[in-house]
């Protein structure tokens, strides 16, 4: 006996997807080319308990629907294996397309709607990790056998070759592997160092760090190109900075392994003054104003995530003083989130 539509429509195929965003310590910048080029680059990272979300629905209406939740738009097109590049949620159809021409998958209606915990603009890696998502929902609907690897490198492909986005590797790695991450550069080849730290220095870290939402998001393609810039023209005070927040990178690494949450302190601050030397727009009064706000008021170091001119800055306190400090935040008009750290990066199931 066949079964009935109310039947059919039951056992429709739901997919779900997401991918952790991350806060970024040092090295920040350094994962761009050509600087990770020529020089190599080093970044230290982990990932928070704030998503990137995608769910996917098979539908029957012979129509390709995208939805971003965030943005607002919801489009659709006739099922096929390339969408249009039109002006509406492109990078979207940049993901769908490659994956699609690339893999040949069996191609079926459905919806996909996508959503985040960040706001647009937050410096935690949104856009490359919403990415992340999104193929990790595709593949799990086209039952494509992808690594962790072979995810953050489709999606940086997506993102600078096919959608032609400025910016670095970083998010995609963190995103698709989750945790605690020293991160290495070289060209095209990147390598993903898991830290195995001790349960007592991740919570008096996780119970010390406070993000705090600057008031305004910025447009990390401005900065990056800046960067780029800099270092194609060989401005010296540009190339040694970001030659120092490696470094930064690299020790702070030693100090969060040996415990030394003192010394990840001033490397962390230490590591925001040689940040704003490798762009002018990376910093600015509004900026600056908060970061001496907090100080005054029981922060031992502070420093943006991202690429700069916004987004949240990420101040570190004694776990003591961590009340104090977002009260008086709060009274200054500053939105604060508390940093819970994660271990998983990007998964899809079915419903």
């Amino acid at each position: 006996m066949a079964d009935s539509p109310s039947e059919l429509k039951q056992n429709m195929k739901q997919i779900r997807a997401k991918a952790p965003l991350r806060v970024g310590f040092s090295g920040g910048g350094t994962d761009v080319s050509p600087y990770s080029d020529q020089h190599g680059g080093a970044v230290l990272n982990a990932t928070i308990n704030m998503y990137a979300y995608c769910f996917l629905s098979e539908t029957e209406d012979g129509q390709i629907s995208l939805r971003s939740r965030d943005y607002g738009n919801d489009i659709s097109y006739p099922v096929g294996y390339q969408l249009p590049i039109d002006g509406n949620l492109d990078l979207f159809k940049h993901i769908y397309n490659r994956l699609a021409v690339e893999f040949s998958p069996a191609i079926k209606p459905f919806r996909l709607v996508t959503h985040s915990d960040a706001p647009y603009g937050s410096g935690l890696g949104g856009s490359s990790t919403l990415v992340v998502a999104v193929i990790h929902a595709l593949a799990e609907w086209w039952r494509l056998p992808f690594g962790e690897y072979d995810v953050a490198r489709l999606a940086y492909r997506i993102e600078r070759e096919d959608a032609q986005l400025k910016g670095g590797k970083q998010d995609q790695y963190s995103a698709a592997f989750g945790g605690f991450n020293y991160m290495e550069f070289y060209g095209d080849r990147v390598i993903v160092n898991p830290l195995r730290i001790k349960e007592k220095t991740l919570h008096e870290l996780q119970g010390s760090l406070l993000l705090c939402f600057t008031g305004r998001s910025r447009e990390s393609a401005s900065i990056i190109e800046s960067q780029i810039h800099n270092v194609c023209t060989g401005v010296t005070q540009a190339v040694e900075a970001m030659h120092e927040v490696k470094r930064d990178a690299f020790e702070m690494k030693e100090a969060i392994l040996t415990n030394r949450l003192d010394r990840f302190s001033e490397i962390l601050d230490r590591a925001w003054q040689n940040k704003k030397r490798i762009a002018g727009s990376i910093s600015n009064p509004e900026i600056d104003a908060l970061y001496n706000y907090a100080k005054a008021h029981g922060a031992k170091a502070g420093k943006l995530s991202g690429a700069g001119g916004g987004g949240f800055i990420m101040f570190a306190v004694d776990p003591v003083d961590k009340y104090d400090l977002r009260n008086a935040l709060s009274a200054n008009g500053h939105r604060t989130l508390d940093i819970n750290f994660t271990r998983e990066g990007a998964l899809a199931w079915s419903a």
